[in-house]
């Protein structure tokens, strides 16, 4: 974005609610400070941002001092000066062979003080951490068109601090921009950075901290998009992806499509084309993405849209998680038409360089800080509820959940509990009341006396799902507070909310359970399990619920529990 653009997103109106990061470096902030605030109104749209910074030329009291304060995120940009003074434009102190050598020990010292207070600033909120962008002044001896020992001495020194401070502590490492040094703003007002540098870097920065959501499938066409060439036309040996058929970006999607598949992602296909063929072609030794990386296959001669439906109630999630991936931009139009929600992206086959765009696009919307056994389990789980629901009758019986021999775990979590962070930040179905949460917010609640979160994990005979509930609030004499309940849509139709609740009475001792229920567009399924209980509760400000009713109207429960 333009400076002024920025300037403008700035003195927009914000609302009451107040969101507090910091931006932490050794020079002067200015235009980055600008840029990362317009960055952090976009992100959080209507909220205010404080945005706190710290004093030039101080990196390591900015690290320190802001790590006693309140924030939920930082952003540390280091450059060379902050290793050592003398690697800066601005210090006059020499570049002589026992300068060069003596700023090797101070860079190495640095790197180690600064390891410990990223550390410490890491425990109490995440960072997002930039190493150098501008180019190194020419210290040494040799022509610019060489590298020397000292470069590459200096480098292993701050490589090995990258490589300790990213193992050891809760630190994002930032993909930064090449380089946009201006030299003349560095010496005149101590910002070394370029408009364009500074926009680009904040951007990058703001995503880092305060990542989105990770879109959860991607539903893909077949011909001129998975492979070159079509299939109906050219036959199963017709079309490729290969470097020698000049189709290799094809098989760089492919590849693409398997890691993501690898991770948890779900990935479908929506074709128009003939079945048999299809599956003939999935048969094919050399393709990249194997069958078993698929589902469900939608093959038919119907509208795509058509077939985004049945994928949809297939894995049973909103549009809005999905991303539609076609050739034909008239496709692409008749599914945004259906599906505004989803967001469709053309295979541009004719321009490899827009081919690797786009696999870097899905990497963004798709990336995530690591991967979960419940994310390996995904697609499993759903082949084993497609086959639950061949099974079971159109009403489920006591008599087919008594036979599933389900096993429930439930767990204390803690902040550390990656998996439970997420499912309360992406589940929208079965969710208490919609809310959603920092990584400070999140570590700041357990802080809470009396504060408890249980993680639920489930299988059956048709395989382990993982863990797929949370269930936290606090206790309070004998009341029990629950603010925060969600449960993964694959879990649902078991009981498990109701042998969550009866293990909940009976762990907290209370007579009663208050909810801080409330009703959004999309948790229709916690509503309709409270009416269980009450007539109406999207009319309560609060549900309270005593165990005298639940005892009264709770089901026969045939799960096997373990308590941790």
């Amino acid at each position: 974005m333009r400076l002024s653009e920025a300037l403008r997103i700035n003195s927009e109106p914000a609302g009451e609610r107040e969101r507090h990061a910091h931006l932490l470096c050794g020079f002067t902030p200015l235009h980055l400070e600008t840029f990362a605030k317009a960055c952090l109104r976009l992100r959080f749209p209507g909220e205010a941002i404080r945005l706190h910074t710290g004093l030039y030329g101080d990196l390591e009291g900015n690290i320190q001092r802001a790590a006693g304060q309140a924030g939920e995120g930082a952003i540390v940009v280091i450059e060379w000066s902050d290793l050592d003074q003398r690697l800066g434009l601005r210090a006059s102190a020499g570049w002589s062979f026992r300068i060069l050598e003596d700023i090797l020990t101070q860079a190495a010292e640095r790197c180690l003080r600064l390891e410990a207070h990223l550390a410490a600033l890491a425990r109490a909120m995440p960072v997002a951490l930039v190493a150098p962008t501008l180019p190194l002044p020419p210290v040494t001896h040799l022509p610019p068109a060489r590298t020397g020992v000292f470069e590459l001495r200096l480098r292993a020194i701050l490589l090995d601090f990258l490589r300790r401070v990213s193992e050891a502590s809760a630190i994002r490492l930032v993909s930064a921009p090449s380089a946009g040094h201006d030299v003349k703003m560095d010496l005149e007002t101590g910002f070394p950075y370029s408009l364009a540098h500074a926009d680009e870097l904040a951007q990058l920065s703001v995503r880092c901290l305060f990542p989105a959501p990770p879109k959860k499938g991607i539903i893909t066409d077949l011909d001129q998009t998975l492979w070159k060439g079509i299939l109906g036309d050219q036959g199963v040996d017709g079309i490729s992806w290969s470097l020698e058929d000049r189709s290799q970006v094809h098989a760089l999607y492919q590849q693409t499509l398997a890691s993501l598949a690898e991770s948890g992602v779900l990935v479908a296909i929506a074709s128009k084309n003939d079945p048999e063929l299809v599956e003939a072609a999935f048969k094919r030794p050399d393709i990249l993405l194997k069958e078993d990386q698929v589902f469900p296959f939608e093959v038919s001669w119907g509208a795509k849209s058509e077939a985004i439906s049945r994928v949809l109630k297939a894995w049973n999630i909103g549009a809005d998680a999905v991303v539609f991936i076609d050739d034909s931009a008239m496709e692409l139009g008749e599914v945004q038409e259906k599906f505004p929600g989803i967001e469709c992206l053309r295979f541009p086959e004719r321009d490899p360089a827009e081919v690797l765009a786009l696999l870097r696009q899905l990497r963004e919307r798709f990336g995530k800080d690591d991967i979960q056994e419940e994310d390996r389990l995904r697609l499993r789980s759903l082949r084993a509820a497609a086959i639950i629901e061949e099974e079971r009758p159109a009403e489920v019986s006591l008599d087919f959940l008594s036979r599933l021999e389900a096993k429930i775990t439930i767990e204390a979590a803690g902040p550390e509990n990656t998996r439970a962070f997420e499912l309360v930040n992406k589940t929208n179905q079965f969710n208490l009341n919609g809310k959603r949460f920092t990584e400070a917010e999140w570590k700041a609640r357990f802080a809470r006396p009396g504060n408890f979160l249980h993680a639920i994990s489930y299988e059956d005979r048709f395989g382990p799902l993982g863990r797929i509930a949370v269930i936290g609030g606090y206790t309070e004499d004998a009341r029990c507070v629950v603010d925060l309940w969600v449960m993964s849509c694959r879990a649902f139709s078991r009981h498990i909310e109701f042998q969550t609740l009866r293990r909940l009475f009976d762990r907290t001792g209370a007579g009663e359970i208050d909810f801080q229920f409330r009703p959004t567009e999309r948790n229709k399924p916690t509503q309709s399990f409270f009416e269980t209980f009450l007539p109406d509760p999207a009319k309560q400000n609060e549900i309270r619920l005593p165990l005298r009713t639940f005892e009264e109207r709770c089901p026969p429960l045939f799960h096997e529990v373990t308590e941790r």
